[in-house]
């Protein structure tokens, strides 16, 4: 069976300096996006495309996307496996080619790190990772391979 679901949110652009964009650098690269009740987020381009370093840019939204939606899916496995889980961390990293103005992502690759209350075999461990993948619907909306190197720790 399936189900539709629909996600909103909200995308203001906050960089007119007074001049639109008039030229190259006669604009800022911040924006807001807000959903309703949640707290915004503020956004930017790149620093490296003349956006502000202190804001999310939106290769981070993807990357915490991807990792959030891994790591959701994984809990939600690991329940299935039997497998308790106590802590949860990610440092993903995505390589980004760019050709002329534009570009895309070659590769995302996901580095969790799974701690979990009695140990796991690794095989089941690496089966639980895969099966994460498969339900998760970030990963199957991308068109480039999400990898995993996954490091499991017993509390």
């Amino acid at each position: 069976m399936t189900r539709e679901h629909r996600y909103r949110v909200d995308v203001a652009w906050l960089g007119n300096r007074g001049t639109g964009t008039s030229g190259y650098r006669d604009y800022r690269r911040t924006s807001v996006v807000e959903a309703a009740g949640k707290h915004p987020i503020e956004a930017s381009a790149d620093r490296t495309f003349h956006g502000d370093a202190d804001r999310w840019n939106p290769e981070e939204l993807l990357l915490a996307a991807l990792s959030e939606c891994h790591m959701l899916s994984f809990l939600h496995v690991a329940v299935k496996h039997g497998v308790v889980v106590t802590a949860y961390t990610d440092a993903p990293e995505g390589v980004m080619e760019q050709d002329g103005d534009g570009g895309r992502f070659t590769s995302v690759t996901l580095r969790p790190v799974v701690t979990t209350s009695a140990p796991v075999d690794p095989d089941e461990l690496a089966l639980m990772h895969h099966e994460a993948n498969a339900v998760c619907f970030i990963a199957n909306s991308v068109s480039f391979p999400v990898l995993h190197e996954p490091r499991a720790l017993v509390a």
